[in-house]
């Protein structure tokens, strides 16, 4: 057991409860082995490889995840070829992904492993814990998966997975509730390493992919398959009709709407970019020059001749809507010619052409503006068919 837990006692559950964790832990297992995706990092114990999976799942699909995961191990295959990796490569490999600071985070945490660790990655859950980025699940995810230790993991789908079949109608963020649940994984993954089925070789990290593979498989926010879910009798919120209720995560954040301008503005065959600065949201990302908008109105025009000093002969690019934690954002992409340099401020900016912005990692969004534009140079430089 790792340290954090080695003195600990199983969580206290009464007879119904511990009844209840004996009947799930052979059916989660045996139906993990004959249902689990075949997942690229499913076939290593690497937990470097691991790692970076779980930190790239945060957020994002599985079928979204896999060639980057698959493009990353390629080019930074091991702890020292991360923390060794120019801070732009890294980017450019997560760019897409979103959320920019889990690719920070993952090189810090390379850094840590090269000095403190001897360029190994820990075995130690409180050392691997102590990691930039890691916390309590993904740490757990971590050593269990790689090391099969009975270490416990509380995501979205082991929430969901946990309230239902324990019928919780508490708020799972409240602290109290959240404690519960990390006390009912740990329950399910010591029983799952102290009483292992027969032929179930890593019982505690299938135990644990079980949890996520039937949160994200059956035991789904909405439509869950319930017909086909292995511990369907177990489940108190199907028993009490409660399934489509549970979890219980409280209201809604309130949306707000953002509106934006971004501007590409070509000089020739260049086109002027900037690099947002350090300390902010996407810090270290390219985009182009952009402003926000009041969100009724028109206004462009002005924000334009603020933003760059160019108001006139816009050009409407595309529009892009796309949300952020609780803002829902519309990009509204213009483009301008200018003669020189001096036609437009290009503070802190850098005049690049298209094959040198190819390298650049971007924002998302400003990622399909330079798409779009390369789009229309193709278009325009292709001779129409006889």
């Amino acid at each position: 057991m790792p340290p954090a837990h080695r003195d600990a006692r199983p969580p206290a559950l009464n007879a119904d409860g511990r009844r209840k964790v004996r009947a799930l832990v052979p059916a989660l297992l045996k139906w993990f082995v004959a249902h689990a995706r075949d997942l690229p990092w499913r076939r290593t114990f690497d937990p470097y490889a691991i790692w970076i999976s779980e930190i790239m799942l945060q957020q994002t699909q599985v079928k979204t995840v896999i060639p980057y995961w698959e493009r990353w191990m390629r080019e930074l295959p091991d702890a020292p070829s991360l923390a060794a990796a120019p801070q732009d490569k890294v980017l450019k490999l997560w760019e897409g992904l979103g959320y920019y600071t889990r690719a920070r985070n993952l090189q810090k945490a390379a850094r840590v492993v090269m000095e403190e660790h001897g360029g190994k990655f820990p075995r130690d859950f409180t050392a691997v814990l102590a990691l930039p980025g890691i916390g309590r699940y993904t740490a757990g995810a971590i050593c269990s998966i790689a090391f099969d230790m009975p270490t416990p993991i509380l995501d979205g789908n082991v929430i969901r997975v946990l309230t239902r079949l324990f019928g919780i109608a508490e708020n799972p963020r409240e602290k109290k509730t959240n404690e519960r649940l990390w006390q009912l994984a740990e329950a399910l993954v010591r029983r799952a390493a102290e009483a292992p089925p027969t032929g179930v070789t890593r019982p505690a990290s299938f135990l644990n992919q079980s949890l996520m593979e039937l949160g994200a498989l059956i035991c789904t926010p909405r439509q869950p398959r319930c017909g086909e879910c292995p511990v369907r009798s177990q489940c108190t919120a199907l028993r009490e009709h409660r399934v489509e209720s549970l979890p219980n995560l409280g209201p809604r954040a309130t949306v707000t709407a953002r509106r934006f301008l971004a501007v590409a503005v070509a000089r020739g065959d260049q086109w002027l970019v900037r690099q947002r600065p350090g300390g902010v949201v996407n810090a270290h990302l390219w985009e182009f020059p952009n402003v926000e908008l009041p969100v009724e109105g028109d206004g462009v025009a002005a924000a334009a001749q603020q933003l760059i000093g160019v108001h006139r002969d816009l050009k409407p690019l595309m529009q892009i809507r796309h949300s952020i934690t609780r803002y829902r954002i519309l990009l509204e992409a213009y483009r301008a010619r200018v003669k020189s340099g001096g036609d437009c401020r290009s503070d802190h900016g850098r005049w690049l052409a298209l094959e040198e912005l190819e390298h650049l990692a971007f924002t998302s969004a400003h990622r399909r503006v330079l798409e779009a534009l390369r789009r229309s140079t193709v278009e325009k430089s292709t001779p129409l068919s006889a």
